[in-house]
């Protein structure tokens, strides 16, 4: 276990950094939000927020000064866009300059940063079918969309210094209010939480909880203590989409769902302004590392997950 610690937190002000912070807060780490829209003081809850800009060096740097702080960078505009090319370029922009900016401040300290926490996506391996995937899985030739987003995204944090850098390869992330969430509930709950495209396409998921703690875990603030590089954060028991969809309907007490064929969810897609990838390809990704460190999820089955959020 670590002494208290300050934990700069870039891109915090979303659903991921707010449940992270909350619970670093609680524990009394001095937790500092980068973000580009301050929040007023009231609604940090014990946060500090600093202005950037996602992009240049200023100000914001000398929150890396002190020694022992340590990193998480979460940002990035979200993916939920239509897969334009101009879309595509700025999702892998926001990402990659908000990255490498952090990477030259952590080049300009005195000392090395204690601990930096990368974020990345089990989508970086595309649609990957039936392949079992984990930390040793090879990347898909050709860069795919995705895999062309969070490649030189993980590429521009190798630079940083720091003495411990973990890459978290984050399935779906399940959370109370989210829209990825909701939207499938309000399917389920009007009736149409049916299998969508064909069905058999691998979820991998985690529920926000288990999520939360890796990260402390890769801080070094709560065991186990994990090793640098790759680390895939998601649940060991993917489910497939229909099961996903069945779950889901028996939670809000819906026993029958008209599926979604994939043309319908493309054209769904298109009038939602949204990418109909999310819902038609998937990946089998779990963690050998965190099996190996002897990592125990609190919710490791689908169904636990959603009955304890909802």
């Amino acid at each position: 276990m670590s002494d208290t610690m300050r934990i700069v937190i870039a891109g915090g002000s979303g659903s991921l950094g707010r449940a992270l912070s909350a619970v670093l807060v609680q524990r009394g780490h001095d937790v500092v939000v980068l973000t580009r829209t301050p929040r007023p003081a009231a609604q940090r809850h014990g946060v500090r927020d600093e202005h950037w800009d996602g992009r240049t060096l200023g100000p914001w740097a000398q929150e890396l000064e002190p020694r022992g702080t340590a990193v998480v960078n979460l940002a990035g505009r979200l993916v939920d866009a239509r897969p334009t090319p101009e879309n595509i370029a700025d999702l892998t922009r926001s990402r990659v300059e908000a990255t490498s900016a952090l990477a030259e401040a952590s080049r300009r300290l005195e000392q090395p940063l204690a601990r930096w926490v990368q974020a990345s996506t089990s989508a970086i391996w595309s649609d990957a079918g039936e392949q079992l995937l984990d930390e040793t899985s090879p990347l898909p030739v050709g860069l795919p969309q995705m895999t062309g987003v969070a490649e030189p995204w993980e590429r521009a944090a190798e630079p940083a210094r720091t003495d411990h850098q973990a890459v978290l390869r984050t399935g779906i992330v399940l959370e109370a209010g989210t829209p990825a969430l909701e939207r499938l509930l309000l399917l389920a709950r009007w009736g149409l939480g049916g299998p969508v495209g064909t069905g058999q396409q691998w979820v991998s998921w985690i529920h926000v909880e288990d999520w939360v703690r890796i990260v402390l875990a890769a801080l070094g603030l709560e065991p186990p203590a994990l090793p640098s590089g790759i680390v895939v954060a998601a649940a060991p028991h993917p489910v497939r989409n229909a099961e996903l969809m069945r779950i889901l309907r028996r939670v809000v007490g819906r026993p029958f769902g008209v599926p979604t064929p994939a043309p319908l969810l493309r054209l769904g897609a298109a009038l939602l302004r949204t990418d109909p990838a999310l819902g038609l390809t998937g990946r089998h990704a779990t963690s050998r590392v965190l099996d190996e460190a002897d990592f125990h999820f609190r919710y490791p089955r689908l169904e636990d997950a959603v009955a304890e959020l909802l």
